[in-house]
């Protein structure tokens, strides 16, 4: 600690385990530059680290090796300057009972770990859950290429047979994403059934609306509704896949937890438009229209069922902005301190 107050320009380096400290500031001899060097006793870190108050200046220098040093300095006679902070001061057997405990602290974490039985298939489920992450990733980025250079080439025109180009690697990918929901229910992946609602939501578009009415594959809408889809994933799995590797890329994660604030409400949109324009295809034809054998001979309509649908798709919209929300606030949010 440098008894300083107003300390401008403090230059302060370590090399040949010599520290060095010069700094404008007032101190004894008023306000003037204050300079001088300290040759340690045993080896220490070449990095100090320097905090600036208005009263003082201090600097933490740590040890290369924790052990107790007789003296601070080299030179056995301690400098005129250089007086002892009882308020941090340790003697021999205090040095040695804290790097006791911090030892014992060490044997207790490893033994607590031994303890926690070890999975076998821990490896095995990393590598299954990257590759997964990575397929998806290069299914979806296909789709969003394919997409955008047939729209830069073709214009507006590649919005009415975007189902016909697109549709196959859709199928696969979609497919595919109900993986997510087994790796779910059997512990592979910690996630909330909200997710697993969206696959279903996603899948019960693709296969059964757009899949079963060739009137709707021509539509304009399909293209806006794939073109959402696929941005989406362009930043979800490459973000599950690095956490799985324990890696975490600062942009990656933003991009994660913030492009779905324009994107989701997009998608929904979309998913509306395509149930709404589907509602008197599938009134007019009666497809997938139930009837049944009573007195009364009741159809149910499956374009009833679709306005039922068309109501929870927005409250499943809401619940999902909240959960995610909640997620952008945990992984974006301040972080709180502990208190000690």
């Amino acid at each position: 600690r440098v008894e300083l107050s107003d300390v401008k320009n403090p230059d302060v380096s370590i090399a040949d385990n010599v520290l060095r400290f010069r700094a404008q500031g007032h101190g004894a001899k008023g306000d003037n530059i204050y300079e001088f060097q300290i040759e340690f006793l045993e080896p220490v870190e070449p990095k100090p680290v320097c905090r600036v108050t208005q009263r003082q200046l201090n600097i933490t220098v740590q040890k290369k090796e924790s052990n107790w040093w007789e003296r601070l300095t080299k030179q056995e006679k301690r400098p005129l300057f250089l007086a002892p902070d009882f308020d941090r001061w340790l003697d021999e057997s205090d040095a040695e009972m804290e790097l006791k405990e911090k030892e014992e602290e060490k044997i207790n974490k490893m033994k607590i770990e031994s303890r926690v039985p070890k999975d076998p298939f821990k490896h095995l489920k990393k590598g299954y859950l990257i590759m997964y992450n990575l397929v998806q990733f290069l299914g979806f980025s296909w789709i969003f290429v394919n997409m955008t250079v047939r729209l830069f080439i073709l214009g507006k025109d590649s919005f009415y047979d975007t189902f016909h180009t697109i549709a196959d690697m859709m199928y696969f990918c979609q497919t595919l994403a109900l993986m997510e929901i087994l790796n779910s229910l059997i512990g592979l992946v910690r996630s909330p059934l909200i997710p697993d609602l969206t696959v279903f939501g996603r899948n019960f578009i693709l296969f059964v609306v757009l899949g079963s009415l060739e009137e709707m594959q021509s539509r304009a809408v399909v293209f806006f509704l794939f073109y959402f889809w696929s941005i989406i994933e362009l930043f979800r799995y490459p973000y599950y896949m690095l956490s799985c590797m324990g890696i975490e890329w600062k942009p990656l994660t933003w991009l994660r937890y913030t492009s779905w604030i324009p994107l989701y409400p997009l998608g929904g949109l979309a998913e509306a438009v395509c149930l709404i324009q589907s509602i008197p295809i599938f009134s007019e034809t009666g497809k997938f229209s139930l009837g049944l054998p009573n007195p009364l001979n009741v159809t149910i309509q499956f374009s009833f069922l679709l306005q039922m649908y068309l109501i929870a798709l927005f409250l499943g919209l809401f619940v999902n902005f909240r959960y995610l929300y909640k997620q952008r606030k945990q992984h974006l949010g301040p972080k709180k301190r502990k208190m000690k």
